[in-house]
């Protein structure tokens, strides 16, 4: 078979286990741009069904641990919202009723029988990026040559949520390669935003953001290298949080440029609440994960570090607000998403000062040098099989014009390579000394306890225009843990045009000039939380902090 029909059979067999009542008859038109709350009007959805599906994490499981609601029930109400999702945004890869129900049903059996749960997340529904390993079930990574290749044994990361009673039900698509801002790929198409379907809901975990935005899953899993969580958590207003490598058990999953270890990709939740970030952690660390992947350091849950016992326990902390980065000046509604945390914060009691931008261009220069090195004989072999083509573009036609986000190598020498992973290792020096010498600033006898920075220059673009990373990127050079949080939604009332005569480059300049407030109305506004390497407890209790402050704010104004 050509790869053509490679990938068409995969899809066409996509729904054959999805229960043809989960079909909904009564979906909106393709020119119906937004659909976020659609499925509280579909007739697939009964009133429980909308009751489960959109109650926080900690009430599902409370409510599966006292069996108010069985196990089989809550999957199969978000299994019914995941396919309404599925079908207005193209947000799954591979979806397995059967066996996700008959999981549950084993959980219902064990808590009627032992009257105890199986683990933290007991009976709790868990979405998966495409790339973490299901045995017997493909892991595409969205190249057609590995079509037909199911996994041959679990990723570390499943058999730890399965051991926590969690019930894994769907996998969420991906681009082609992973290295795309862009959820896009030959076998299973494009993903799009449920709050404009003409925007982009991100990458590379654009579908575990759309997924989680349409409340067809509580609790995903996605990957970052550069920003893959967070900027679809950004674009799809949920909550994503990045954190430092070797503390989320990453073996056993599919990736690209495999042997690229300068750069890590981590794994990381996505939800709708921080509720559901923080039980993620919590549950994980508590399987003791170093014990299964040796990657991952010896660092169970501090609650004292949660209780911010490093940054005055919580009572008056300085956050900086890095307003831009001195490459590209984000588009006026970013800019008021920071005003609004900046007030929030303040009428809470703590400081916020600006963050001054240190090498935010080189930082990113250097990692892009690292991910260059080998990616095009990376890509060509996982494509070579079936003749695919690696996509270059991620326009809606193919055959115009648009940025590409593939990195290509370049011809870089061992030598040559060593030195720009020298150059990374000094450059984290520096950084570190950078945040250190914010204590005379701060007020607080410490230094800035956290940055608040965009995630992007722009709220969702339209699709095959998102064309930067700049925002994301270079936390994953440093290693900096960064936390995703919704903010507030594009008004073009508010967000209107701001005069500029001067600009950093000709992409901050390209940058302006595309944006117009029509565009991107009731688009989602977020920004990041950001902390120091090893810091995901507090950067948890700090984004909690600074979530609350806003809800607080916009109750009052």
């Amino acid at each position: 078979m050509t790869w053509q029909q490679i990938a068409a059979e995969k899809k066409a067999h996509q729904l054959d286990s999805v229960p043809k009542e989960w079909l909904g008859s009564d979906l909106p038109s393709a020119e119906t741009l937004i659909v976020i709350d659609f499925p509280r009007e579909s007739s697939v959805l009964s009133a429980l069904d909308l009751e489960i599906t959109e109650s926080s994490v900690a009430s599902l499981l409370s409510n599966l641990a006292s069996s108010k609601w069985s196990a089989v029930q809550v999957t199969t109400s978000f299994y019914k919202r995941a396919i309404v999702a599925q079908q207005l945004t193209n947000c799954l890869t591979e979806i397995f009723v059967e066996r996700a129900l008959a999981r549950a049903q084993a959980l219902d059996e064990h808590l009627k029988r032992t009257g105890q749960v199986v683990g933290a997340l007991h009976g709790l529904p868990i979405s998966l990026k495409d790339q973490i390993s299901i045995k017997g079930i493909d892991s595409t990574m969205g190249y057609v040559s590995w079509v037909g290749q199911p996994a041959e044994k679990n990723s570390v990361i499943f058999d730890i949520l399965e051991s926590l009673g969690a019930v894994p039900f769907v996998k969420t698509n991906l681009p082609q390669t992973l290295l795309s801002p862009e959820t896009f790929n030959n076998v299973f198409g494009r993903t799009t935003n449920p709050y404009n379907r003409s925007l982009t809901c991100g990458g590379s975990s654009g579908g575990e953001g759309a997924l989680i935005a349409l409340k067809g899953s509580p609790l995903g899993v996605g990957s970052d290298i550069g920003g893959s969580i967070r900027i679809p958590s950004a674009f799809c207003g949920v909550y994503g949080f990045r954190p430092s490598y070797n503390r989320i058990p990453y073996a056993g999953c599919v990736n690209s440029l495999e042997g690229q270890d300068s750069i890590l990709s981590v794994l990381g939740p996505l939800s709708n609440s921080l509720d559901g970030i923080k039980t993620f952690f919590k549950a994980v660390f508590s399987k003791e994960p170093w014990q299964k992947d040796p990657m991952i350091i010896r660092k169970r849950w501090s609650d004292e570090e949660y209780n911010l016992i490093h940054h005055g326990n919580g009572k008056k902390l300085c956050f900086a607000i890095m307003w831009h980065n001195e490459e590209i000046v984000p588009h006026p509604p970013i800019r008021r998403g920071l005003e609004m945390t900046k007030n929030a914060l303040l009428a809470a009691g703590h400081e916020v000062i600006d963050w001054v931008p240190y090498k935010q261009a080189e930082i990113s220069t250097i990692a892009v040098s690292i991910m260059t090195a080998g990616a095009t004989e990376d890509f060509m072999k996982a494509t070579a099989p079936t003749g695919e083509p690696i996509i270059t573009s991620i326009a809606l036609d193919q055959n115009a014009e648009a940025p590409s986000f593939r990195p290509s190598s370049a011809g870089t020498s061992a030598f040559e390579l060593w030195q720009v992973h020298k150059k990374k290792r000094d450059l984290r020096q520096e950084y570190l000394q950078h945040w250190e010498d914010t204590v005379g600033k701060t007020g607080t006898g410490r230094p800035v306890d956290a940055i608040i920075s965009p995630i992007a220059p722009f709220t969702a673009p339209p699709h095959g225009l998102m064309n930067t990373g700049t925002y994301t990127l270079w936390l994953n050079t440093l290693d900096y843990p960064a936390l995703a949080i919704p903010v507030t939604k594009v008004d073009p009332a508010l967000d209107v045009k701001q005069p500029r005569e001067e600009f950093y480059s000709a992409e901050d300049r390209q940058n302006y000039e595309i944006y117009n407030p029509a565009t991107y109305e009731n688009a989602p506004i977020s920004m990041q939380v950001i902390g120091r390497g090893g810091e995901e407890e507090a950067v948890i209790a700090m984004s909690e902090i600074v979530d609350e402050a806003l809800r607080r704010y916009k109750a009052q104004v």
